[in-house]
Parts: C-alpha cells; sequence; structure tokens
C-alpha cells in the first residue's frame, strides 16, 4: 500500500513513515522541512532529502498535494504549525497552514478515487478547559462539547469540520484522531515554545537550568508516547470500525506538570523547580476517555509516563548534541 504522510519530516511523522516501512507500506512523505535547522531533521528524525519519496513543499500552496497523492491508497493528514505558541504568535500562518492546507488536502483527498481513508491528525486541544469531573481532574470523551482556548485549538477544530464535510460529501472513509500530549525520543524543543514538557524539563536539567512550572505547575496532561502515537494511528488507518469516527489517542491517565518535573528529577537529581506564569492558551489539561479508542481499534497504549521519560532521559544522555545552541545562552535561565 502507498500512504501519503503529510507533515512526514517532524517527530510524529517520522516515526510513521519509519512504522509504514517496517510493515511493508510504502509512505509518500511531504514536508517544509521549516521548524527546525536541516541538520535536526537529518540527525535526529533520520530525514534524508535524496529519498525519492520525500518531498520538500507545502500544502498550502495550489497542486502540491495533488501531484502527490495520485494513486495512493490512503492519507495521514499531519502537517500543521502545531506549536501553541507559535500559532499565537503568528495567527496568519496558523490559518494558511492549518486550515487553508487542510482544504486543499481534503479536496485533492476527495478527487481521488482510488484513497481507502483518510486519516486527519487533530489534537486534545480543541476541548480547551473543561470542568473537573474525577479525583480534581477534566475527563475528555469524544462528545465532550469543544472550546479551544487557543488560535492552535480552533484550527483544529475547524480542520475537524472540514474532514466530516469535504470528505463526507465525496462518500470518502475518513478518521479524525485527537493527540493528547505527544513526547518522547528524539524531540527536540523549539524557542519560545512551551509545549513538549519532557523535553524541555530533561533538556534544562541536563544544562543545570531550573524546571519551569508554568502557573505552578497543577496542569493536568495525558502523556503519550510517540511510538504509541504512531502505532495508533496506523490501527486507526486500517480499523474498518474507525471509518468516519473521531477518537482520541490517549493513555487515559493524568500527569500533572509537577508530576512530570519530579519523574524528570529521578535522573537528573541535581535539578531545581521555580515558579512561572502561566502562557496564554495554555489549556489547564485532563485526560483522554480512551473507551471509544479501545473499542474502534482493539488496541491500547503501552509505555508508561515513567518508562517513556526514562527513554528519553536516556537518549539525551548518550545525544547531548540534540540540545539546541540557543538552550546554552544565559538568557535560556
Amino acid at each position: 500500500m502507498t500512504v501519503l504522510v503529510t507533515g512526514a519530516g517532524g517527530l510524529i511523522g517520522s516515526r510513521l513513515t519509519a512504522q509504514l516501512r517496517r510493515i511493508g507500506a510504502r509512505p509518500v512523505s511531504l514536508c517544509k522541512i521549516d521548524a527546525y535547522p536541516r541538520q535536526v531533521y537529518h540527525d535526529h528524525f533520520g530525514i534524508s532529502l535524496d529519498d525519492p519519496d520525500f518531498h520538500v513543499g507545502d500544502i498550502a500552496e495550489p497542486g502540491v498535494v495533488d501531484k502527490l497523492i495520485d494513486g495512493c491508497d490512503y492519507v495521514i493528514h499531519a502537517a500543521a504549525l502545531a506549536d501553541v505558541a507559535a500559532c499565537t504568535r503568528r495567527s496568519v500562518d496558523a490559518i494558511k497552514t492549518n486550515i487553508i492546507g487542510t482544504q486543499r488536502v481534503l479536496e485533492a483527498a476527495a478527487a481521488t478515487p482510488s484513497l481507502r481513508r483518510v486519516v486527519f491528525v487533530s489534537s486534545a486541544s480543541v476541548y480547551g478547559n473543561q470542568l473537573p469531573c474525577d479525583a480534581g481532574l477534566a475527563r475528555f470523551a469524544e462528545d465532550t462539547p469543544l472550546q479551544p482556548v487557543s488560535v492552535y485549538g480552533t484550527t483544529k477544530a475547524c480542520g475537524e469540520f472540514q474532514t466530516a464535510t469535504v470528505l463526507g460529501e465525496a462518500g470518502r472513509s475518513y478518521a479524525i484522531v485527537r493527540y493528547f500530549s505527544v513526547y518522547g525520543e528524539p524531540q527536540v524543543v523549539k524557542e519560545n515554545s512551551h509545549s513538549w514538557v519532557v523535553a524541555w524539563f530533561c533538556m534544562r536539567a541536563a544544562l543545570g537550568l531550573p524546571l519551569h512550572l508554568n502557573g505552578g505547575g497543577h496542569q493536568v496532561r495525558d502523556l503519550v508516547h510517540v511510538d504509541d502515537i504512531a502505532t495508533g494511528t496506523l490501527h486507526a488507518l486500517i480499523a474498518p470500525a474507525a471509518h468516519n469516527q473521531t477518537l482520541n489517542i490517549g493513555t487515559g491517565t493524568g500527569t500533572t506538570i509537577r508530576q512530570v518535573a519530579e519523574l524528570v528529577r529521578h535522573h537528573y537529581p541535581d535539578a531545581t523547580v521555580i515558579g512561572t506564569p502561566r502562557p496564554p492558551g495554555d489549556p489547564l489539561g485532563g485526560y483522554a476517555c480512551t473507551g471509544h479508542m479501545a473499542e474502534l481499534l482493539g488496541w491500547q497504549p503501552g509505555i508508561t509516563v515513567a518508562e517513556g521519560v526514562a527513554r528519553y532521559a536516556e537518549w539525551l544522555k548518550a545525544t547531548p548534541s540534540a540540545i539546541p545552541a540557543w538552550l546554552h545562552q544565559p538568557a535560556a535561565a
């Protein structure tokens, strides 16, 4: 099978294409390659621009997706301006990539008779802030009302409606997957971002910098290792029961940012923590209801947060070059 993967150069996209190759599928990759320095894509995500099936391009530009989708059996649409802070700073760019770009992908998919299914990658950010219901934590089920609190979350909610409308009218099968907080090696932090807390904490701890507890660190995240994210997405791509369904991909366990800091400190005992303000658009969070996912896919994530943090810390200690140069500067403290 041939699978078009948009956003294939990043952490999740590169993991998806690697898993596709392992099961004998042919991934056709599309990515702008502009979120990190080129060396990060090559050294840490394993991207080779010499690969004839890897294409550098912008999904929002007319004709780019149309040229690649012909003959494909499936599409995983993961391309996005995915950083909450970046979407807040660059809202027009977020709209161009996450809404206009998504529309280009969907229109191309609707016009491709060979397609068996499109998976649209959404986010738990669509839920926004909800009232706690279990031990003081918010629990997000697929039928929870959408009330995003960030530009990023808003664009993802729009993408969900776009997917159902365009592909539903065309009679194309689709699945919408709402990722919860993705982490795992070889994740690399971005400057002026507050996403990817495991990577942030481990990299700061490795440099002897304090760990920032934004808003006191009381926010809750359902942390899902990137290996489980990729596996769950591929299940959603082919599971008959996932036809035209929306499902969470999470662990069903909530972890506070303070708890993440403590897990990181097991591997960096000298790390200190300080309180910092909670950034705009940073949701209080919660955890996924995973019953619908388990029923549709017959699958559950298998990597615990403690195991995942340990894997990341071990990888970082073996790969210190992954820490960006700007994080070494005095201003980063």
